[in-house]
């Protein structure tokens, strides 16, 4: 596990508590102003804030203060700071512990299981029927020579590969409606803004597919009968499928593979859905994800068209 977390300016840096957990590789020590470290707090963004002071026993205190946006993460956090104090106080003070813990809630939004799982069942849904559903379909029109007669038509090439990847993205967004219309109704999925917040995560979605139908298109191009075209497409999603944090935390990965986790375009799309709905981020607060997709899409694209063959 690891655990986004601030120190309070006023915390006493000069115990061994502090230095712990400041060099200890489980914490992603976060820094900013006061009144921005509550805002991440609030959103979730933030396990907890902590503050280490001594007490007139002479003992120390971790004092955690938490919202309710970041329960999640909050039984671990203590279990590995209980750890901690006790490892501390075997080796000064066998007899006592050195420090206690105690505890705050602020308020926020109640992070529920449902604001995790939909946003990456979104994604889930939207990787595997762009990547497979393109692929099948151009790799049969070809196969059956129909591509040949579209290239001989009069209809643009442009128009043609448009056509059918506009209403595949038509069909594949009422599947997402039907996702967080059910998800909404049904578990109290968070919208935070409302119907400006369900508006966005369509246009996500609608990036997502396009990026994702690249792969389908290259895929389409380079496989020699339909056998392949699983392989191919399950060796581009499924390592994301486990990496992307779409069943599970992406913090419960190694810290040392979180530079190629944060580049998969199925991570950057989980991350945005996720900063929109819960926490009620717009789509210029997420500039980093969609970069990270219009990258994939531009590399992906210029595969596809380096690849493609009308027969």
């Amino acid at each position: 596990m690891s655990f986004d977390v601030a120190i309070d300016k006023k915390t006493d840096s000069t115990n061994t508590i502090y230095q712990a957990i400041t060099h200890s590789p489980i914490f992603n020590i976060q820094k900013g102003t006061e009144d921005e470290m509550e805002d991440q707090l609030k959103k979730g963004r933030l396990t907890a804030i902590l503050n280490i002071q001594k007490t007139d026993s002479g003992k120390y205190d971790i004092h955690i203060k938490s919202s309710s946006a970041g329960q999640r993460e909050l039984p671990q956090l203590q279990a590995v700071l209980n750890g901690m104090v006790n490892e501390l106080s075997q080796r000064q003070h066998p007899i006592d512990k050195i420090a206690g813990i105690s505890n705050e809630q602020v308020v926020g939004r109640i992070y529920k299981r449902i604001d995790f799982y939909l946003p990456g069942m979104i994604g889930f849904s939207l990787i595997g029927s762009a990547v497979f559903g393109v692929a099948f379909l151009f790799f049969a029109l070809r196969e059956t020579l129909v591509l040949k007669r579209m290239y001989a038509s009069p209809v643009s090439k442009t128009n043609i590969v448009l056509g059918e990847s506009l209403g595949r993205v038509f069909f594949q967004l009422l599947i997402v409606i039907v996702l967080i219309i059910f998800g909404r109704f049904a578990y109290h999925f968070t919208l935070a803004n409302g119907f400006v917040t369900f508006i966005e995560l369509l246009i996500l979605s609608a990036l997502a597919l396009v990026v994702f139908m690249a792969f389908g298109f290259f895929i389409s191009s380079v496989a020699k009968n339909q056998n392949v075209i699983p392989i191919y497409a399950n060796l581009f999603m499924f390592p994301q499928y486990f990496l992307s944090g779409t069943f599970f935390p992406k913090t419960v990965l190694p810290q040392s593979i979180h530079w190629l986790i944060e580049a998969l375009p199925l991570t950057a799309l989980n991350d945005a859905l996720r900063k929109v709905a819960f926490e009620g981020s717009h789509l210029n607060d997420c500039w980093k994800q969609i970069g990270i997709l219009s990258i994939w899409g531009v590399i992906l694209y210029a595969l596809a068209i380096w690849v493609f063959r009308w027969e």
